[in-house]
This record gives structure tokens, C-alpha cells and sequence, in this order.
């Protein structure tokens, strides 16, 4: 009788791959989170065409999504809240059926980052508290406050927004440089920095900071988005535009003027993630004196230092700052070669078995 893995043998080579490889056509659609709309569109990642809202507005309550997660059991995280509470939601990350209210027995204030860390946990960055929380990830219980500020230059984290956890185990976070004054109000204090903490210590040290603000961009520096490249250096996104990536020492090594790509004002860049063909993509929008003008995502081909609008789209996107791309899935002719690969070997075994 057949073996399994001869069996898997022939499926992946009729994909034109090896075993070891294991990866068969596959697409990816975006994700776009709409501050204004409180919903998450949902695109083609190949074509940029509109496929419908994944997550429909207010859904479960849903306010803000600026933060898309997908967990390890395969479900989509979103950040909701405004200036004085927060919640993290969770959804079915293939059809955005709501799936209930994740986070218990906290004090979130605009969460407006979130990350699985290597011990299972979710930790989620509330703004308006200058705070980083950390829940169990499977139950949601509340766990401790992980980090927080203190209003100070040596408090560091003063408006957090986005998180990740590189390869080195280590959460990365950017700040605006911002401090809440508890009563709804905000203070442009300190500078937008990168910071690194420990998970073990929970200690946080300043990665990157005193950055100049791009030619083309606002005037000003705000980092927002977060993440490791292809390349293995460390990403930013800057809400007053720009995207800069630094080596592994927290010195900047490239820095991207966005520039007006929409052809108006200076375009605001939300949060961000790598496609499958290396380019880096991210939520945008124009934010002139009238008010936003145009609303999409960018394609920025890292290699080249230019970036260009994929998507525009001002009927279904609203200030859009969440990003994510949905976990790849084979595309329909591949779930077609797998079943007939499988009845056919089995078919097979019968066959000898028989004789």
C-alpha cells in the first residue's frame, strides 16, 4: 500500500515543488481597518478589487479597528475603543463572524496595537493610559500591566502605538511621544521613539529616536507601524509620512519619503505588513486643510525607495490605519489537484491491494 508520504511526494511535485517546500499556490487578501467607518474591508491582494466588508460596521460593537492580529487559533483580533475605554474583539478569521469580547478585567484606553508574544499571550498597547497590557492568550483573563509610563522623558513609553515581537524574542514598540492627561486631553511632550523590552525582565530601553521628519511628509514625526522586513531590519511606518528600517543596533539605515501619493496633500501612512512578493503594504490616507481627501493602500517597493497608490477607494475605506493580510489559502485549482491526488492514490492502493 501507498505510503503517506509517497503520496505527498506526488501531490507537491504535481505542484512543481519538493516535499521539503510544501507550498502550493496560495493568495492572501488585505485587510483594512476603517477608524472612521468602524468596520474592516477586505481586498483582492493581487488585483486590489473591493470584496466586501469582512467585519460589517460596529459588529460586536466594534469602534476604531486600528489594530489587526490574527492569533494562533487562526481567529482575527481587532482593537476597539475610544479615548476612555477599549476592548479587544475577536472575530472568525476567515468569514469575520464576531466571536465575542476577548479581554477581561482591565482599564484600556484606546488600544492601538496588539502582538502574540512567544509565551502565548496577547499584549495590547493602550494610548490614552501610556501602558502596555498583557492577557492570557487563550482565555483573555487580565494578567498584569506589562509596562507602562510615567509622564517623563525616562518613562519611555509615552503614547504607545504599534507592537511586534522580532526573532529575538524582544517586543518592539513605537510612541508618539505623547502623554495622556487622564482627562481625555493629550500632550505632545517627548519624542516618537522605537523602544525594545525584555519579556523576560520586562525592562525597556530605547532602540531609535531623534529622527528628522521627511521632505514630503507632514512636518513632524509619529511612528506608528512596526515590523521586521524580509531583509531582517526593522520597520517603521510614519503617520506624518515616511517609512524608515533600522539595522539590528537601532541605526537607521534607509529612510522612504512617501511624499503625496495621492497627489495632493502629504500623505498620512497607518500600519503596515509585507506581501508575499517582498513590497511592503500599508493603509493611507490624505489628511489637507478640507478635511480627508482620499483614502487607500500603498505599495512601496523597498529595492527602489518608491511608493505608489494599489489601492483607491473612498466609498469603502474611512481613515483606514489597520492592516493585515488574511493567512494564505490554496487557491481553488490547488484544493482540486490535492482531493484528486488523494482519490487517486488511494484508488491505486486499493487496486494493488487487490492483486
Amino acid at each position: 500500500m501507498m505510503s503517506i508520504r509517497r503520496i505527498l511526494t506526488r501531490l507537491f511535485t504535481a505542484c512543481g515543488i519538493g516535499l521539503a517546500v510544501i507550498a502550493c499556490p496560495a493568495h492572501a487578501d488585505i485587510l483594512v481597518g476603517n477608524t472612521l467607518g468602524n468596520s474592516v474591508s477586505r481586498f483582492d491582494a493581487t488585483t486590489g478589487a473591493y470584496l466586501g466588508a469582512f467585519i460589517a460596521a460596529g459588529s460586536g460593537g466594534l469602534v476604531s479597528p486600528d489594530a489587526l492580529t490574527y492569533g494562533p487559533d487562526g481567529n482575527l483580533y481587532v482593537s476597539s475603543g475610544d479615548n476612555t475605554s477599549g476592548q479587544i474583539l475577536r472575530y472568525d478569521g476567515q468569514t469575520g463572524a464576531f466571536l465575542g469580547v476577548f479581554n477581561q478585567g482591565d482599564g484600556l484606553a484606546r488600544p492601538y496595537g496588539s502582538a502574540f508574544g512567544p509565551d502565548g499571550n496577547l499584549y495590547v498597547s493602550s494610548f490614552r493610559s501610556d501602558q502596555i497590557v498583557r492577557y492570557d492568550g487563550s482565555t483573555g483573563a487580565f494578567l498584569d500591566v506589562f509596562a507602562s509610563g510615567n509622564g517623563t522623558a525616562a518613562g519611555l513609553l509615552n503614547g504607545p502605538n504599534n507592537l511586534h515581537f522580532g526573532a529575538d524574542g524582544a517586543l518592539y514598540v513605537t510612541t508618539q511621544g505623547s502623554v495622556a492627561d487622564g482627562l481625555g486631553g493629550i500632550s505632545y511632550l517627548f519624542d516618537s521613539q522605537v523602544l525594545r523590552y525584555d519579556l523576560g525582565t520586562g525592562a525597556g530601553t530605547l532602540f531609535a529616536g531623534s529622527l528628522m521628519p521627511t521632505a514630503g511628509g507632514n512636518g513632524y514625526v509619529s511612528l506608528l507601524g512596526v515590523a521586521f522586513g524580509p531583509d531582517g531590519l526593522l520597520y517603521t511606518s510614519d503617520y506624518a509620512g515616511g517609512i524608515r528600517s533600522f539595522a539590528a543596533s537601532g541605526t537607521l539605515v534607509r529612510t522612504i519619503d512617501t511624499g503625496k501619493i495621492f497627489g495632493g496633500t502629504a500623505t498620512t501612512i497607518g500600519s503596515f505588513a509585507f506581501g508575499t512578493d517582498g513590497a511592503l503594504y500599508a493603509s493611507v490616507f490624505d489628511s489637507g486643510a478640507g478635511g480627508i481627501t482620499n483614502n487607500g493602500v500603498a505599495r512601496c517597493v523597498i529595492a527602489t525607495g518608491s511608493c505608489s497608490a494599489f489601492i483607491t477607494d473612498n466609498m469603502h475605506l474611512a481613515r483606514p490605519i489597520g492592516f493585515a493580510f488574511t493567512p494564505p489559502v490554496p487557491e481553488p485549482q490547488t484544493w482540486a489537484l490535492l482531493v484528486a491526488g488523494l482519490l487517486g492514490a488511494a484508488g491505486t492502493a486499493r487496486r494493488r491491494a487487490a492483486h
